[in-house]
C-alpha cells in the first residue's frame, strides 16, 4: 500500500488555501459557519442531492437544509442530521449558499422551482439540471455584482452552455472555462482531469490533485456541496472554490492509499475523507503557530 504524504499535503494547503487551515474559536456555535440549502432530487435521482447534502456537512458548515423535488425519497438516508424536506418547502426558505441542481430534471416545474431562489440568493453553485436550465435560458441570473455564482459543468454541460461540442471543449478547456466564466459573470468548475477553474475576474487554476476513482456516479455532487460548505463558512471566495476541487481530488488519492479504490471508490466514501484532511490540516496550522 502507497503511503498518503499528509506532510506535503498540509504545506500545500497552508500556502494555497491558508483560510481552510484555521482552527476553530472554543465559543463558535453553528450559526457560525453558516447555512447551505441543497434543491434537487427528481424521481430515480435523490440520492445526488443527498450527496451533495452529506458533503455539505462533512465539509464543515453549521447546518444543510436539502429540498427534493421527490419527496418522501425512496432511498433512506442515514445522515438524520440533515434537514430533509420537499423542495417547495425549503426553496421559500434562508440560507446562507444555495446548491442548486444535483439530480434535477430539466422540466417547467423545476425551472419554476429555481427561478426564485436564482433572483434572491447571495451565493449559488449550479450543478447538473441547473446547469442545462441555464443552457436553454430556463434560469433568471441576479445583476453582476449582486451574488457568488459558481457552475460547476462537466465537458458535456460546459459544451450545451457555450453551444459548441465535448471535443471543442476538451480540446481547450482553459478556453472554454474562461468564455463560461465572461459569458455568465461567474466563478467556473470545468471538471474532469486536471480541473479548471476560472473567474470573470481573471483567477485560473489548474489543480493538479485527484485520480480516476472520482469517474464514479455521484462525485460531482460531492463536490458541488462541498464548494456550498466552504462558502457558507465565509471562507474567502477563491480559496473555498479552489480548494474544494483540490480536497474532492486529495480525498480520492486518501482513498486509494488505504485500498480504497480508485477502482471501485463510492462518491458516498469521498466526505469521510475530506473531513479527515480538514481535520490534519487545522491541526497543523495550530501546531505552526
Amino acid at each position: 500500500m502507497t503511503p498518503f504524504d499528509t506532510e506535503t499535503s498540509r504545506r500545500y494547503a497552508l500556502q494555497h488555501f491558508p483560510d481552510i487551515c484555521q482552527p476553530r474559536p472554543e465559543n463558535s456555535h453553528k450559526g457560525t459557519f453558516g447555512t447551505v440549502a441543497v434543491i434537487g432530487g427528481s424521481k430515480g435521482m435523490t440520492g445526488a442531492a443527498l450527496l451533495a447534502a452529506e458533503a455539505a456537512l462533512y465539509g464543515g458548515c453549521g447546518k444543510v437544509m436539502v429540498g427534493l423535488e421527490h419527496y418522501p425519497p425512496p432511498v433512506h438516508h442515514a445522515r438524520l442530521e440533515l434537514m430533509a424536506d420537499d423542495a417547495v418547502s425549503v426553496s421559500a426558505g434562508s440560507a446562507d449558499v444555495w446548491v442548486l441542481g444535483c439530480g434535477l430534471a430539466e422540466t417547467d416545474r423545476a425551472a419554476a422551482l429555481l427561478a426564485p431562489v436564482c433572483r434572491r440568493a447571495d451565493a449559488l453553485v449550479l450543478d447538473a439540471g441547473a446547469l442545462n436550465l441555464l443552457a436553454k435560458q430556463a434560469l433568471p441570473l441576479p445583476d453582476v455584482g449582486q451574488t457568488v455564482r459558481v457552475l460547476t459543468p462537466h465537458p458535456g454541460e460546459a459544451a450545451r452552455l457555450l453551444k459548441s461540442s465535448v471535443d471543442a471543449v476538451e480540446q481547450n478547456r482553459v478556453w472554454a472555462a474562461r468564455e463560461l466564466s465572461s459569458r455568465h459573470q461567474a466563478w467556473v468548475v470545468l471538471k474532469g482531469h486536471e480541473s479548471v477553474i476560472a473567474s470573470a475576474q481573471g483567477f485560473l487554476r489548474i489543480n493538479r490533485s485527484g485520480n480516476a476513482g472520482l469517474a464514479t456516479a455521484g462525485s460531482g455532487d460531492v463536490l458541488a456541496g462541498l464548494i456550498g460548505s466552504l462558502l457558507a463558512q465565509g471562507i474567502a471566495v477563491e480559496q473555498a472554490i479552489a480548494a474544494s476541487v483540490w480536497l474532492h481530488g486529495v480525498a480520492a488519492e486518501w482513498l486509494a492509499a488505504r485500498q480504497t479504490g480508485p477502482i471501485g471508490l463510492l462518491a458516498g466514501e469521498l466526505p469521510v475523507a475530506i473531513r479527515w484532511l480538514r481535520n490534519r490540516l487545522v491541526s497543523t496550522a495550530g501546531n505552526a503557530a
